[in-house]
């Protein structure tokens, strides 16, 4: 049977406390130009290359999330150039989970927004 779902992701949803200072970071770590004047609750929805993107979610109007530490990436973005991606989020001072894991044709390294959802860098 043909399945009615399409083998695509869409939207990947990040829960986070506080929208304005999420906003900050991501966009700080993308790179991108943004106007905290011009966040609003509920949802951010940054620019993302391709077709699947990324929404900050701080929930309904008056209802505080609570969002939990991951112990795991929730997702990755890509990096041609992972000692620069490295070099870069540390002059950002973010929250670094684990130094490079090198392999032949793949490295990562994690790292952790203020709500400790964990977000992998990689190449590869």
């Amino acid at each position: 049977m043909k399945s009615p779902i399409l083998n695509q992701i869409n939207t990947v949803f990040v829960h986070v406390s506080n929208l304005k200072d999420s906003v900050r970071w991501y966009s700080e770590l993308l790179g991108q130009e943004y106007d905290v004047d011009q966040v609003e609750d509920p949802v951010y929805n940054l620019t993302i290359n391709h077709f699947t993107g990324l929404t900050l979610d701080a929930g309904r109007d008056g209802v505080m999330k609570e969002a939990g530490r991951s112990k795991h990436p929730l997702f990755n973005f890509h990096t041609e150039n992972i000692e620069e991606a490295y070099s870069y989020v540390e002059q950002l001072n973010y929250e670094i989970v684990s130094d490079i894991t090198r392999f032949d044709d793949f490295s990562f390294f994690v790292i952790q927004d203020p709500d400790g959802n964990r977000i992998m860098i990689c190449t590869g």
